[in-house]
């Protein structure tokens, strides 16, 4: 009995079957003559002022627009904006500013890794360029 009760006090939103059902229930056998006119006046008087809401929105998008022209105002100019505020937004989040100073630190510690490389490699070249010209001296030497 309790859930029962519950289920009539329920305040989520009607879903698919749900709607299925009130829509094929006829409920107009339970209403007086009075109480069907005074709803289909209801009725009327809402799809008036949904039409009537309807106009006015035309009207200002149509103002918008005409107000965005006159500002020099583009969809291209519109999207480089929220571009650079949605970059902008993101470069202040947490987890940007840690990415971005675990990047940094890594790329320095890769600089130095590569800066030694070259270091070694160069040094490397070094010494076989003097074992190089060492032994092409040598043998010239013995015969003179």
């Amino acid at each position: 009995m309790e859930a029962q009760a519950r289920g009539l006090l329920e305040t989520e939103p009607l879903q698919g079957r749900d709607e299925d059902t009130v829509a094929s229930a006829d409920f107009s056998s339970m209403l007086s003559e009075e109480e069907k006119e005074e709803l289909k006046a209801e009725l009327v008087q809402l799809e008036d002022e949904i039409t009537t809401l309807r106009q006015v929105l035309s009207a200002k998008e149509k103002h918008l627009v005409e107000l965005k022209q006159k500002l020099g105002m583009n969809l291209m100019n519109e999207l480089k904006q929220n571009f650079s505020r949605s970059w902008h937004d993101m470069q202040t989040t947490t987890a940007y500013k840690k990415t971005h100073e675990t990047l940094s630190h890594a790329g320095q510690k890769a600089t130095a890794a590569f800066s030694n490389v070259g270091t070694a490699i160069s040094k490397k070249f070094g010494d076989m360029s003097y074992s190089i010209r060492h032994s092409i001296s040598m043998p010239a030497m013995r015969r003179k």
